[in-house]
């Protein structure tokens, strides 16, 4: 597959998530999105306002992570995050799954953890991304992973935080695109640095990715 750089453009989640982020680093995130006209701006939630604030007069959306990066909040944390963001812009949310309950295979744990956030989320309207983190599962908890976010009604599945061991890998998109068919969206997000490995996710089956070298990318 090839694709100009508009239409890759339209599949990226221009993201910065680092903890020493300053403002006017986030302020270059924006503007960068804005010249290539990337498909959202995604940060944490403390960022939520200064970037609706500096989208606003585009269609790139608002992207916030919850239970980031490690997934291990309460669900009531989870909830709360995700409509506070909401409130202050959030158009998307991607909430980290709790990764130890899922390998602890209690999937009403997992589900229920979804639900709730996925209840906060779509009540307002918007979308949710659930972040499996891929690096830590094998095959079958990669499936059942994606089998509880679409039975809690999630609206795309994510492979990683990109802060953990490794981040998005072809086989684990193809295996999510497998498991959800074309009932949920599957976003490649982790170590994408380069058009070719762009590209590769996409011919996986990535239908959004999450990238912070965009630049670099659609060079």
């Amino acid at each position: 597959m090839r694709m100009t750089k508009e239409e890759l453009a339209s599949y990226l989640d221009h993201t910065n998530l680092k903890p020493n982020a300053t403002k006017e680093q986030i302020q270059q995130t924006c503007e960068e999105a804005k010249k290539f006209n990337t498909a959202a701006v995604c940060v944490n939630s403390y960022w939520t306002s200064f970037v609706t604030a500096r989208l606003a007069d585009t269609d790139i959306e608002t992207c916030v992570v919850v239970g980031f990066p490690l997934g291990a909040t309460t669900t009531e944390t989870k909830v709360a995050e995700a409509e506070s963001a909401i409130k202050n812009g959030a158009d998307e949310i991607d909430m980290v799954i709790n990764i130890g309950e899922l390998l602890s295979d209690d999937d009403t744990a997992v589900e229920g953890d979804i639900v709730a956030v996925a209840n906060a989320v779509h009540a307002q309207g918007k979308i949710l991304k659930v972040i499996i983190e891929t690096s830590f599962l094998d095959a079958d908890h990669i499936v059942k992973a994606c089998q509880l976010a679409e039975k809690a009604k999630a609206d795309f599945v994510k492979t990683s935080t990109g802060f953990s061991s490794a981040g998005a890998k072809t086989k684990d998109v193809r295996l999510m695109r497998e498991t959800v068919g074309d009932r949920l969206g599957v976003k490649a997000s982790g170590g994408i640095h380069s058009y070719e490995e762009a590209i590769a996710m996409i011919d996986a089956g990535a239908s959004r990715l999450g990238v912070s070298a965009t630049a670099k990318i659609l060079a």
